[in-house]
């Protein structure tokens, strides 16, 4: 009788990745750093382990939207009083805040529990070139299309 292998949170080994957001899709670069965070490029994948790789992206200010959504995307919060919500253009958001376009992307493809914020905590993004995280010796990753 063979079992299932199951990852334990001890014996998971995590390496560091770098990619460079310029030109890339939001949605497209967003599913591909929710991929490498959970995980599922490994195969010792296991869905209720944190199994995932860490990811820096760097030029995360130069994303590109499709079509009209620069103007017509809409970025909601509420601040939980009558009459507290905000709305924010993803072309503002893209001027003032770059790095959570990707961030809000990205958190919406993890699970919506506490694994997917042990994950998320393992996604540091940067509006520029530069990273603070040259000591873990990053590895470059470049996905194949940038559709």
């Amino acid at each position: 009788m063979r079992t299932t292998y199951m990852a334990k949170p001890g014996s998971v080994e995590r390496k560091w990745y770098v990619i460079d957001a310029t030109g890339w899709r939001v949605g497209r670069l967003a599913t591909h750093i929710a991929s490498i965070l959970r995980g599922k490029h490994k195969p010792e994948f296991t869905p209720h382990v944190d199994t995932g790789d860490f990811v820096v992206v760097v030029n995360a200010d130069k994303v590109e939207f499709t079509g009209n959504k620069l103007s017509t995307k809409m970025y909601r919060r509420h601040s939980g009083y009558p009459g507290g919500l905000k709305e924010v253009s993803a072309a503002d958001m893209l001027n003032k805040h770059p790095e959570r376009v990707l961030y809000y992307a990205v958190r919406g493809m993890l699970p919506h529990n506490t694994l997917g914020r042990q994950q998320l905590k393992k996604f540091k993004v940067y509006a520029g070139p530069e990273h603070p995280h040259a000591a873990q010796q990053p590895v470059p990753l470049d996905p194949a299309n940038k559709g």
